[in-house]
């Protein structure tokens, strides 16, 4: 019996250790089921990016984990993330259209082979998806697999490291917002979720979630902060919190606090911080 882990990310791969040599390990079974042939699994379950479309429509098996896995080797390969867009419904809607690009930089360079892997990791009928086995068979990995001592282009590293920046910081977000809250405003915050999740599935959209806190702050016109009411942070704060959180080199910093103070006040409102 095998299992389905239901999660696959970047962030739940850890090494063993600093050697070379080291063993790649997956991590955060929180999620994982036991694999049962023949059961059809319904509960919305993954992280946006790296969710599969059945997923989405509450009709899936094992293949989800291969769906997962090949966003992640489209994500090393080009730095960016195969379906993107501004908000999460936004994100499902990329998936379910199922459109790759390929012809952007740097997939030019990249080989026919790993590309048909891809493709085939990332197909969106389930049942002709390619399987694990035929994974480890493909011939890039066979024939092509053995690690190059070339360097990671620099514009890939670039993209990986502002897309793990971009993740970081809606981390920060949600824990700035929640250590600022007080018992009562948390309690009406699970009141919430719990009147929004209709299906009882445990989820609800982003877009649900950023439009009733939005509300909730602006009903309240405070966020305590530093003993004080208000609904602004400042660069220096924001830049520090990024620091302390270890998100990026200074240059990278500034560039996404840029991105947040959108109209150069010296800060970011709670909505603009939100979305």
């Amino acid at each position: 019996m095998g299992v389905m882990h239901r999660d696959l990310k970047p962030e739940n791969f850890l090494l063993s250790s600093k050697d070379e040599a080291a063993m790649l390990k997956a991590t955060d079974f929180g999620l994982s089921v036991f694999i049962e042939e023949g059961k059809v699994y319904r509960d919305i379950v993954g992280s946006a990016y790296y969710v599969a479309p059945e997923v989405l429509r509450r009709n899936y098996g094992k293949e989800i984990d291969i769906w997962s896995a090949g966003v992640i080797l489209y994500i090393l390969l080009s730095g960016v993330p195969p379906f993107w867009a501004e908000t999460e419904k936004g994100i499902f809607d990329a998936i379910l259209q199922g459109e790759i690009d390929f012809e952007s930089q740097p997939w030019p360079a990249i080989s026919n082979g790993a590309k048909d892997l891809v493709r085939k990791m990332l197909t969106q009928d389930r049942n002709k998806r390619i399987t694990s086995a035929q994974v480890l068979e493909h011939p890039w990995i066979r024939e092509d697999g053995e690690a190059s001592d070339k360097p990671i282009d620099s514009a890939v590293l670039s993209r990986m490291k502002q897309f793990r920046a971009m993740n970081k910081l809606k981390k920060l977000a949600l824990k700035v917002i929640a250590e600022n809250l007080s018992e009562e405003e948390i309690k009406g915050l699970k009141a919430m979720f719990t009147n929004m999740d209709t299906d009882k599935s445990g989820t609800i959209t982003y877009e649900e979630l950023k439009s009733d806190w939005l509300d909730l702050v602006q009903g309240s016109q405070r966020l305590k902060s530093n003993n004080s009411w208000k609904l602004f942070i400042t660069r220096d704060e924001l830049e520090n919190a990024m620091k302390e959180y270890g998100m990026g080199d200074e240059d990278s910093i500034k560039e996404i606090i840029n991105e947040v103070d959108t109209d150069r006040m010296g800060g970011s409102t709670i909505r603009s911080f939100a979305q």
